[in-house]
């Protein structure tokens, strides 16, 4: 797949309802390459779902989704899964796999032969000695550990493309702002694509170059900090605002 627009991520008109409750409602969002996106808003505004029509794990009802310029429901899905970088809340490792190998299940799914080689890069990518790790159980490392090997198999095949729901939402205050600075820093060096799923605004501002506030299954407001901070589009936003200024203080 080729991306000669500079478009990387198209999102069109895209509506989902469950039963009577509308989880997106005519959403459209283009995001560049190389950018992060936050989506932001109380539970149940529709954050989890428009992240997950990305990979498919999601078909919206109506509208489309785009990936480097490809419908993604022309694609195959398992393939398009291994090609998107993917990291939930939980972490999703398999309890029964040794951390080398759960960071390097996407490469190996794929028939990569050099699986295991990209496991330990990855390890090493999150800051997790190999050498240490690699050979523990799931249920022998913390939180932030685990978490650590989940972006490590996010992105143990080189993806343009990551998506993260609330991947820091479960960890203690220390280790999410050290898993922040991770972040940044793989951002920083592998100019991936994603799209950062948080309740926390102030996450949104730290890790994203656009913040998307979404309530009701629609998109307020997105923009950049400076300009949500200068210029709420509406009143929700602003009360957002207010939150995040009076918890500062």
């Amino acid at each position: 797949m080729t991306n000669e627009g500079g478009v990387a991520l198209t999102l069109s008109a895209l509506s989902k309802r469950y039963g009577t409750t509308a989880a997106l409602d005519n959403v459209s969002l283009e995001i560049a390459p190389g950018e992060c996106i936050a989506l932001v808003g109380e539970s149940g505004s529709g954050k989890t779902t428009l992240l997950r029509t990305i990979n498919r794990l999601v078909d919206p009802d109506k509208g489309s989704v785009l990936l480097d310029g490809s419908d993604v429901r022309g694609l195959n899905v398992f393939d398009l899964r291994r090609s998107i970088g993917y990291v939930p809340q939980d972490g999703g490792l398999m309890p029964h796999w040794r951390i080398a190998r759960n960071a390097g299940l996407v490469p190996w799914l794929k028939g990569r032969s050099d699986h295991h080689q990209r496991a330990i890069a990855s390890l090493t990518a999150v800051g997790l000695d190999p050498d240490i790790m690699a050979g523990r159980w799931p249920h022998e490392l913390s939180g932030g550990q685990r978490q650590r090997v989940a972006i490590a198999r996010a992105l143990a095949t080189s993806p343009s493309c990551m998506l993260l729901d609330e991947p820091f939402g479960a960890l203690d205050a220390i280790t999410r702002s050290e898993l922040q600075e991770t972040f940044l820093r793989i951002r920083d060096e592998s100019a991936f694509t994603s799209v950062l799923v948080t309740h926390d605004l102030r996450e949104a501002f730290l890790l994203a170059d656009r913040i998307a506030v979404m309530r009701a299954g629609n998109i307020e407001q997105i923009a950049e900090k400076d300009e949500l901070r200068s210029a709420p589009a509406t009143e929700y936003v602003a009360k957002l605002l207010k939150h995040l200024e009076m918890s500062a203080v």
